[in-house]
């Protein structure tokens, strides 16, 4: 998902979405310790979104602050 995607999502929407983002990382570092894990680079994709996601989240409290 690209930032402008996000933009366009209200805070809870995102909020969903991180939540859902966490479980998956959670999961994905299971399956890494046990050795089940097939796509590594999920890990690093869905760490990456989850940072996309807090960075548009703190945009939004920054320019609702500021209104």
């Amino acid at each position: 998902m690209t930032a402008k995607e996000l933009l366009g999502k209200s805070p809870e929407q995102l909020r969903e979405t991180l939540v859902a983002l966490k479980k998956e990382a959670f999961n994905l570092r299971f399956q890494a310790a046990t050795n089940q894990l097939e796509n590594t680079s999920r890990m690093r994709a869905v760490r990456r979104e989850v940072a996309r996601i807090m960075t548009v989240l703190n945009q939004k409290a920054a320019q609702a602050a500021a209104n």
